[in-house]
């Protein structure tokens, strides 16, 4: 299983990036994703989330009008919209799949029932 993270950067405040999370490795389709971050000196904490066929998608407060989750099953890759970046969004962003396969529909955003991650992604924004 790998999940490879990319598209992190340095913008100013009220930019926009694109994240995106290639999977491999086990049948991505089964798998419900999610986005996290952690900025320094802080806990990983629970960004957005989507089911497995992209027909439910959940958000952190925080982001929510912001950023935008999405999947592609065919290209075995996950996505994540930034935009109207603060400097609060500075983190390291990682993916990662959900323990259990299978049709889970609701939020599940506890970092210990993730089993992979990405290797994060920085995103730097400046006021």
């Amino acid at each position: 299983v790998q999940l490879q993270a990319s598209g992190g950067g340095s913008v100013q405040a009220g930019g926009s990036l694109r994240l995106s999370c290639a999977a491999s490795g086990w049948t991505f389709r089964n798998s419900y994703m999610a986005w996290f971050r952690q900025a320094p000196g802080k806990e990983r904490e629970f960004v957005a989330s989507v089911t497995w066929n992209g027909g439910k998608v959940y958000y952190a407060d925080f982001v929510k009008g912001r950023f935008t989750i999405s999947r592609d099953n065919v290209e075995n890759t996950m996505y994540l919209q930034m935009n109207s970046l603060k400097p609060d969004d500075t983190a390291v962003y990682y993916c990662a799949r959900y323990f259990i396969p299978g049709t889970v529909i609701d939020l599940r955003g506890a970092v210990n029932e993730y089993d992979y991650w990405g290797q994060g992604t920085l995103v730097t924004v400046s006021s």
